[in-house]
């Protein structure tokens, strides 16, 4: 839920938090007890401790729910949660529970509806890219394809918060390098995994898609996601190297580990109808870091919110709801992961700017705004507990399904 307000004094960003840093409270606030409440500061294994506290947001009291993550401890890390396949979703409790994660927090933003496209089903697929234990999953659909609040300027789909091999954490922008060699020549491959292609162009799908239609990929152009599915596409599968059969449209159903399925739409459509079954294909992909000459063991989409210890410029300070972030401190290795309260209480939240300022507050000298609302969720396990407990309470009443999600593991 997003409530507007109206700021109370020029350049004014309300915020404060209401416990002092140092002693946080862990006390449930009144009327709206987070299920399973955890006192101040309790650990949750070596280098991992959750805590509670209030934020006095311009909106009204935000509760925020807050894991701090020593990365500098040799037996903690973070890595993605999802559940096997891009174009799939769970709760964030199954994910993690399944993936043996001592704490988590939901992801990115994703392909939730597809109203605007009838017939065409979602496919539940987020929207930056993604990297997995130091696999490259997806890259980022076209900005004017993508879902959440409006993207602070200078920024686009291609930021991601990272966590190097050096396991420091880094903001950055991972973009798709790669190519599809023919006999014809090669053709540029711009897309990998991803709900939305750049038109006139041809993406690549493997086995980590998952079984969802393709469909969606064709939909939409690069400035509107509600227009038109282009009616000129075409697909292409291609087996050990070869092409084993064509189709004029894109199809579904799940794609064996030897095999990429290549779409194409408009331009891309026609350089792909130039291929015959039986001949001879190369498919090269790989995200390439902007800034980051250390290779990511995990990579998530969203966008920045504070960098170098100041919030970015044109922030949202309007848009109140219901927040998820992920931060670090200078050095990158002591994580702040931030989510908000979803009880009717607290439910009005904070701006994109306020949640900068609050990161910023609790030592952040760099934070990155992940989905919120229905989707903001923070799971914990208990030490003597074999499963995860959901801290916050989601807006929507209960766990949303979300493609992937941030999980903190120890080998403790």
């Amino acid at each position: 839920m997003t409530r507007r307000r109206r700021r109370s004094a020029a350049g004014r960003t309300v915020l404060t938090v209401v416990t002092a840093l140092g002693v946080l409270a862990g006390a449930a606030p009144a009327g709206a007890v987070p299920a399973s409440a955890v006192p101040a500061g309790t650990r949750i294994a070596p280098g991992v401790t959750y805590r509670q506290f209030d934020v006095d947001a311009a909106a009204g009291t935000a509760h925020a729910h807050l894991l701090t993550v020593d990365l500098g401890d040799p037996q903690v890390r973070v890595d993605l949660l999802y559940p096997g396949a891009v174009a799939a979703r769970a709760p964030l409790s199954r994910l993690a529970g399944s993936a043996g994660a001592v704490a988590g927090v939901n992801g990115d933003f994703f392909n939730i509806t597809e109203v605007q496209h009838p017939g065409v089903p979602a496919t539940g697929v987020s929207v930056g890219p993604a990297v997995a234990d130091g696999q490259a999953l997806k890259a980022a659909v076209p900005r004017g394809q993508r879902f959440g609040p409006a993207l602070p300027p200078g920024t686009n789909t291609q930021e991601v918060f990272g966590v190097g091999t050096d396991r420091r954490a880094r903001l950055d922008r991972l973009s798709l390098a790669g190519s599809v060699g023919t006999p014809e020549g090669r053709i540029p491959l711009e897309g990998l995994n991803q709900y939305a292609l750049p038109q006139d162009s041809v993406g690549a799908f493997t086995s980590l898609w998952g079984s969802v239609s393709r469909e969606r990929a064709v939909c939409g152009t690069d400035t509107r996601r509600a227009a038109p599915c282009s009616t000129d596409t075409y697909e292409v599968e291609v087996r050990d190297g070869r092409v084993v059969s064509v189709s004029g449209a894109p199809g579904s159903g799940a794609i064996p580990a030897d095999t990429t399925v290549l779409v194409g739409r408009e331009e891309g459509a026609r350089q792909l109808r130039a291929l015959s079954v039986g001949d001879t294909v190369t498919v090269t992909h790989s995200l390439v870091a902007t800034t980051s000459e250390v290779p990511y063991a995990f990579a998530i989409g969203g966008f920045p919110v504070l960098r170098d210890g100041r919030p970015l410029s044109g922030l949202d300070d309007t848009a109140s709801a219901v927040r998820t972030a992920i931060g670090f401190r200078p050095g990158g290795q002591q994580l702040l992961i931030l989510a908000l309260d979803g009880a009717a209480t607290y439910r009005s939240g904070m701006t994109v700017a306020e949640e900068a300022e609050t990161m910023r507050a609790l030592g952040a000298s760099a934070a990155f705004n992940l989905d919120g609302g229905g989707s903001t969720d923070l799971v914990t396990r208990d030490a003597d507990a074999t499963t995860v407990t959901v801290r916050n309470h989601p807006s929507g009443g209960a766990e949303r399904l979300v493609p992937n999600g941030i999980g903190v593991f120890s080998a403790a």
